[in-house]
């Protein structure tokens, strides 16, 4: 009999689908990532899972304990299914700018979220970096995630999402476009394929009010870069320490606007219900389609799944309101 003896079993193995419309004036084969099958529906279940269980080797988090993490979603879910399987309490503090629907679930595994203002500093006491930093040391017997800066974070991806990608390509991928938030991801990924290749390009997909494109350009953190935005999941105003900008060949920006069309395009022209920063990373790599040969193997990793969206991305009415459509 073959079976997972809990869901967490079920976290990684995500498929690799070829893109054919959308991508039609791309030279080479691109071929998406589909972190929408993890059991949590976004790539985050990987890291989610890594940072508890090395927090519980290590004596951080202790039997009955609360898990506290400032999170847009993702990370949150992930917490939630390890929280459940193992018996932790859950605190997910979030930003006023996240979509209902990402609430709603987080709610319905039995976390308790906070939510704060998008628009303040990092630094400010009303920041959601601040408040979950504040929950965490206010808390009996909490342990404090920090997925911005917990090196658990990347070392999931180094582990487990580089080596299969390089799997499923049989070594073949010569481009791998992801979009940026706490860098885990992009920066673990990238370790583990640079150390097969050095010569496999990394993307990271930014967008219009983040830091990472300009700083990685000059090496200078320009507060004036920061403003509010609408994607979800990418982009910072503050240095992550899981963001290796050594692995990164190149930062493309991509516009609010993009992200959320070519969020819907991916379901409408491939079948792909994704996520807000999926788009992102679509309309990113069709920015640099001049970079591309006819041998190239492009994969883009798409973080999530389009179910915590539907408020937003896919309604009319609120694309309206954005003047998206």
């Amino acid at each position: 009999m073959h079976y997972a003896e809990n869901i967490l079993g079920t976290i990684g193995k995500t498929p690799l689908v070829r893109l054919n419309k959308i991508t039609a004036e791309v030279d080479g084969l691109v071929l998406a990532k589909l972190e929408s099958f993890n059991p949590g529906n976004s790539v985050k279940d990987r890291m989610a899972l890594k940072m508890v269980e090395d927090a519980e080797k290590d004596g951080r988090l202790k039997p009955g304990g609360t898990i506290v993490e400032g999170t847009s979603g993702n990370t949150g879910m992930g917490l939630a299914l390890a929280a459940i399987v193992k018996g932790y309490k859950l605190i997910c503090v979030s930003t006023d700018k996240q979509s209902k629907e990402k609430f709603d679930v987080l709610r319905a595994v039995g976390a308790e979220v906070i939510v704060c203002p998008t628009d303040v500093a990092p630094d400010d006491p009303r920041s959601y970096y601040s408040t979950s930093k504040r929950i965490g040391e206010e808390t009996p017997n909490a342990w404090y995630v920090n997925q911005y800066d917990n090196p658990s974070n990347a070392q999931a991806h180094y582990e487990q999402t580089g080596p299969e990608i390089w799997e499923q390509t049989n070594g073949k991928i010569t481009h791998f476009l992801v979009g940026v938030g706490t860098g885990g991801t992009i920066s673990g990924v990238a370790k583990f394929l640079k150390e097969k290749n050095p010569n496999i390009k990394i993307w990271g997909i930014d967008t219009y009010g983040s830091v990472f494109k300009k700083y990685h350009e000059t090496g200078i953190f320009d507060e004036n870069e920061i403003y509010p935005y609408i994607t979800e999941g990418i982009g910072e105003d503050i240095l992550p320490k899981n963001v290796d900008f050594s692995l990164i060949d190149h930062f493309e920006k991509v516009t609010d606007k993009d992200a959320a069309v070519y969020t819907r395009k991916l379901a409408r022209e491939e079948g792909i219900f994704a996520g807000n920063s999926c788009g992102a990373a679509i309309k990113g790599l069709l920015q640099l389609k001049h970079n591309f040969e006819k041998e190239d193997v492009i994969v883009v990793l798409l973080h999530d799944s389009g179910s915590r969206y539907i408020g937003k991305i896919y309604n009319d009415d609120w694309m309206r309101s954005k003047k998206f459509i």
